[in-house]
């Protein structure tokens, strides 16, 4: 047996994978976003608007009440959240390829100080070959103590068997 590319997410069998189509497969632990985090987004992309990096200019002026993750840092940070417990791997993968992503949405911004987490839904279990399949995962990143979602998006994931 192969070791998972994701050792704490969930390795099933490819079988077992197609049988949770639809299902709930993942939730991951809660992470709390904290300004040094977005700053070093902010530093890493060249994105220093003052909604996430200017703690006192974006109390006074912006829109939130305080500085807010970019959206970008909160997709990025489903990587990290899909490892921890979250997405559905395969068992027989030998390694596990981003394949992109479809209909992200930015449904609210994510306060500075707010904990996420991220939900998994497997979608669907494509086979595109003899040594290849196509994992859709619906995921939601939600924020603690709020009913709407930060994000959602659909997650494609290429498992090389």
């Amino acid at each position: 047996m192969t070791q998972s590319p994701h050792p704490a997410a969930t390795a099933v069998s490819l079988a077992d994978a197609q049988a949770r189509i639809g299902q709930e497969v993942g939730v991951s632990p809660w992470l709390e976003i904290t300004q040094e985090r977005v700053n070093q987004f902010a530093e890493a992309t060249g994105d220093f608007q003052f909604i996430h990096v200017d703690e006192a200019r974006a109390r006074k002026q912006g829109p939130f009440g305080g500085t807010v993750a970019h959206g970008f840092l909160t997709l990025a940070l489903l990587t990290r959240l899909g490892s921890q417990g979250g997405m559905l791997q395969l068992k027989e993968a030998r390694a596990l390829i981003n394949y992109g992503l479809d209909a992200v949405r930015f449904v609210q911004p994510v306060p500075v100080g707010a904990r996420i987490r991220a939900r998994f839904v497997l979608e669907s279990v494509v086979s595109k070959g003899p040594d290849r399949v196509l994992l859709t995962h619906h995921c939601s990143i939600e924020i603690d103590g709020s009913e709407r979602p930060a994000m959602v998006a659909r997650w494609l994931s290429l498992a090389m068997i």
